[in-house]
């Protein structure tokens, strides 16, 4: 107990607010919250959050008022209770609900009350005073009279007090009404009567609150919007008190001008950035800001800061992706609450606030879903300042009711005022301004409304659309809930990017580390060890669905425990990493590498991205490399030599090779600078020449392939031969020019998709391999297929069943259709993933569903693996009797990832009736 001693002793029996003594009557002892954090012991009235709280606008001159203030419950909160002592106390900014605001209670209507003095080097200047959110009605007085109202939870809002202020001690009071879910504005997961996945309301101050001097003429906002394709900063400069005046604008990095603008106030100004440095995730820059008002009663000074990158879509192999300066990024993210056992909705220290975001790094994550919340300033600074993108919902209103006129007039206003809140933030890639359908309404309009407000982002009509919302079928976005999933989300359209935006929901108990209550997820696991094996099976099955399904992002549901929701990678304490975190870091790693299409183990084909050249391909002929227009109707040989298995670097694990699909054992090496497919023989030189680092996109989207052995060369085709080739080198395929575009390759979906080979019009039937049922073959029986035992002594008929004619794929020739031998015309295919004997029916959906690409065995030795041309992830499985498509750890009981490895693999024997 004496770790949180802070929360036991008794308060004193006075309370000095700014130099004033103010009676008190004394309160009993503090009850501890529910669950501490490694932060809760730091917390108090001296140091609750300092830090200065909006870093993109920021004055050198400022004074916090986070700290005790009075508190009472109230009935109404039309008449303040002026110079009256309040009957208890509350440590601002953090909500009632909370253990550290000393409450710990829901109130509906509540007043709060302290004194401050204005500094005397304030003298002279206009005082401003400001609130980063107050949830959700907030009146406020000082000195007794009004200073100005807001209505909505989560925008900062302030005024201008100095008509109001005195010499000396001045008196503030602020009214709140906060019913929560018991009206229809924004709420997102709050509730009075928190349960399941809703959590407890966080009503009140639960912001900083803090004032600042500012001249008559201020700067009052910084509207910031990256220009890459013209190395500009699009900037807005909004103020108070300055009609006709000017601004001037100064980027700089280090302390070095490297751009300046002049202009008007509320004009668009264009500062120069010249060769801009690009913010990512793998390298989240930042640039500096100044901006000085100056003219007649000017000379405001503030400093912010922006990064440059651009966000967008593209078809990017065929298939519509998000675009990141360009280039498409898989967005590997969580779906992030923002929820603190001891605070709430607010993080007890800044130190903690970035610790949640921090950890998401290490482990691997791209991308964080801020979760229908919206967080303090200095969230989206940490978040712009690690390099996350983010993904910002819009708090929703209440579930199952109808919003009323008022409740939609309401929720747009707030919408707008989060857009233009959050407008400068980096890291904010897209807009979810529906989850679910909570709420929701006019989806179609309301995307369009808020592509209107903010072209410069993606927006997403309704996250989940698929599970429990309605679809207005417009903005940039479709995006699936599947738990735990991921299962097969919707493919992209050709104006809507697909996304996963949420799945998971695995859970652990983690007793000592619980909020109280019973715990729950959508499946449990026994240890860390279950939880983290079934946290790589679901990630792995991302791999497929990005290469073969064009799925652009996925989110997993999520970092934390929040109250009784035991699915978190860590607890809700945040003190205990519930997996192992480099397993954890090591498949979001893989499944980020996988969206390049350089899958270990799987095929691909190097597309050239050169402008003019990109239906050609790299391929082998003769044994040099080379590139050759590819497409559909291009022989098989060519179709086979421009496909290579991706293996993992032969002189380098990090790294890697490629070996040919139709010549196993020869790879891709150079030698005298020259690109070749040869045997591999053996020595060490082999395989370093063979091996090549991965490395981003000289240009566009795609990869650049490094020599390992040849430092500074890559991977160029020159003249329709391929070398390794460093620019501005001695060799003509050094050339600069083009260079950039030359040594970029765009990963695609292999021309020949199937890893193994079987024998086109042979007539063939498939054992069983797993242990114990290897007497068994796949055979049609009243139409369905199963697995019966089979021998020289079964009716003719069972043989019949059980034997296939191997067709070419009747959706793709680089796979194979099983034709039924007894049954002309019908063939095996699957539908609602049972598989079956149908006949063809001259749609391209069966000829899909009837077409599978063998690949090498999962189980290894001998045999082959089919997996399904259009469901991704899937391959033909035999469960309990019946035949499926599944894919491991899936959420039908066939998809059991017991024994799913030997269950797909087939052995491909002699016909039991040829």
């Amino acid at each position: 107990m004496s770790r949180f001693s802070g929360w036991a002793r008794r308060l004193t029996a006075v309370l000095v607010l700014s130099g004033t003594v103010v009676a008190l009557p004394v309160q009993e002892a503090l009850a501890a919250p529910p669950l501490t954090t490694p932060w809760t012991a730091e917390v108090s009235p001296d140091n609750a959050l300092p830090e200065y709280p909006r870093p993109q606008l920021v004055r050198p001159e400022w004074q916090n008022l986070n700290g005790l203030w009075q508190f009472a419950a109230t009935g109404s909160i039309t008449t303040p209770p002026t110079g009256q002592n309040l009957a208890e106390q509350v440590l601002v900014p953090y909500p009632i609900e909370s253990g550290l605001s000393r409450v710990q209670r829901h109130e509906d209507r509540m007043w709060y009350r302290r004194t401050f003095t204005v500094p005397a080097a304030w003298s002279g200047r206009r005082v401003r005073l400001n609130f980063g959110a107050v949830s959700w009605e907030t009146r406020v007085w000082v000195n007794g009279t009004s200073v100005g109202t807001h209505t909505g939870g989560y925008d900062p809002f302030g005024f201008d007090i100095t008509p109001a202020l005195r010499a000396g001690a001045n008196e503030l009071i602020v009214g709140v009404y906060a019913p929560v879910d018991g009206t229809g504005a924004p709420i997102g997961k709050q509730r009075r009567s928190p349960g399941g996945i809703f959590y407890t309301a966080h009503s009140g101050i639960w912001q900083t609150v803090w004032m600042e001097p500012v001249n008559a003429a201020s700067i009052t906002q910084l509207d910031t919007v990256p220009d890459v394709a013209a190395g500009q900063l699009d900037l807005v400069v909004q103020a108070a008190g300055a009609s006709g005046q000017q601004v001037r604008a100064e980027v700089m990095t280090g302390g070095t001008v490297v751009g300046t603008a002049t202009g008007a106030i509320g004009a668009h100004l264009r500062v120069p950035v010249p060769s801009a440095r690009l913010w990512t995730p793998d390298d989240p820059f930042l640039y500096d800001l100044r901006v000085t008002l100056t003219g007649t009663g000017g000379g405001d000074v503030v400093s912010g800061y922006f990064g440059m990158r651009s966000v967008g879509k593209a078809v990017i192999g065929g298939v519509l992706r998000p675009t990141l300066n360009g280039r498409f990024l898989y967005q590997l993210g969580t779906l992030d609450q923002g929820y603190w056992p001891d605070g709430i909705s607010t993080a007890p220290t800044d130190a903690a606030l970035r610790f949640d975001l921090e950890q998401q790094k290490a482990l691997g994550f791209n991308t964080v879903r801020k979760h229908v919340k919206v967080e303090p300033a200095r969230w989206y600074y940490w978040a712009d300042r690690l390099g996350l993108l983010v993904w910002q919902d819009m708090p929703s209103m209440r579930t199952g009711v109808t919003p009323s006129t008022a409740d939609r007039a309401n929720f747009e206003s707030e919408l707008r005022r989060m857009i233009d809140h959050l407008r400068g933030i980096t890291s904010i890639v897209q807009w979810v301004p529906f989850n679910e359908g909570w709420g929701e309404y006019d989806p179609a309009r309301i995307a369009d409304l808020v592509k209107s407000w903010d072209p410069t982002r993606l927006v997403n009509n309704n996250s989940g659309s698929n599970c429990c919302g309605f679809d207005g079928g417009n903005g940039d976005v479709v995006d699936d809930h599947i738990y735990v999933g991921p299962g097969t989300p919707q493919r992209p359209s050709a104006s809507r990017v697909a996304v996963l935006g949420e799945f998971g929901g695995l859970g652990l108990l983690s007793p000592g580390n619980q909020w109280p209550g019973t715990g729950f997820a959508y499946e449990m696991t026994a240890n860390q060890t279950a939880l983290t094996d079934r946290y790589v099976s679901i990630n792995e099955q991302l791999k497929p669905l990005i290469t073969d399904n064009g799925l652009s992002a996925s989110i997993y549901t999520q970092p934390t425990d929040v109250e009784n929701e035991v699915n978190g990678l860590w607890t809700y304490d945040r003190r205990v990493l519930k997996m192992n975190g480099d397993r954890v870091r090591a498949v979001n790693r893989s499944v980020i590498q996988s969206a390049t299409g350089l899958v270990t183990g799987g095929l691909t084909s190097l597309r050239v991205t050169t402008s003019g050249h990109t239906d050609r391909f790299l391929r082998h002929q003769n044994d040099l490399a080379r590139t050759d227009v590819v497409n559909a109707a291009s022989a098989d040989g060519l179709k086979l030599d421009a496909t290579f298995r991706v293996r993992v670097g032969l002189a380098d694990g990090a790294c890697v090779s490629f070996e040919s699909r139709n010549l196993p054992g020869r790879f891709l090496r150079h030698s005298g600078y020259r690109v070749r497919a040869d045997a591999r023989d053996g020595t060490a030189l082999f395989d370093q020449d063979a091996t090549f680092c991965v490395r981003p996109a000289q240009a566009g989207t795609g990869v650049s392939l490094e020599s390992r052995n040849l430092p500074g060369h890559f991977l160029r085709h020159f003249s329709d031969a391929v070398y390794v080739a460093r620019s501005g080198g001695p060799n003509a395929w050094d050339s600069p020019a083009s260079f950039a575009a030359d040594v970029t390759w765009l990963p695609a979906t292999p021309w020949w998709r199937s890893g193994a080979d079987l024998t086109v019009g042979a007539a063939q039937s498939l054992r069983v391999t797993t242990p114990g049922f290897t007497d068994r073959y796949l055979r049609h029986q009243s139409s369905l297929a199963r697995t019966d035992v089979v021998n020289a002594g079964s009716a003719q008929v069972l043989k019949e069943d059980a034997t296939f004619y191997v067709r070419r794929g009747l959706a793709d020739g680089s796979c194979y259709s099983f034709e039924s031998r007894n049954f002309a015309g019908h063939y095996l295919r699957h539908a609602d993933f049972r598989v079956r004997k149908d006949a063809r029916d001259g749609t391209a959906l069966f000829d899909q569903d009837a077409t599978f690409c063998a690949q090498p065995p999962r189980a290894g030795g001998t045999g082959v693996t089919l997996a399904s041309y259009n469901i991704a992830g899937h391959a033909v499985r035999h469960y309990a009797e019946a035949v499926h498509i599944a894919v491991p750890g899936g959420s039908h009981a066939f998809d059991n990832a017991v024994s799913y490895d030997q269950d797909v693999t087939w052995a491909v024997a002699p016909p039991w009736a040829p």
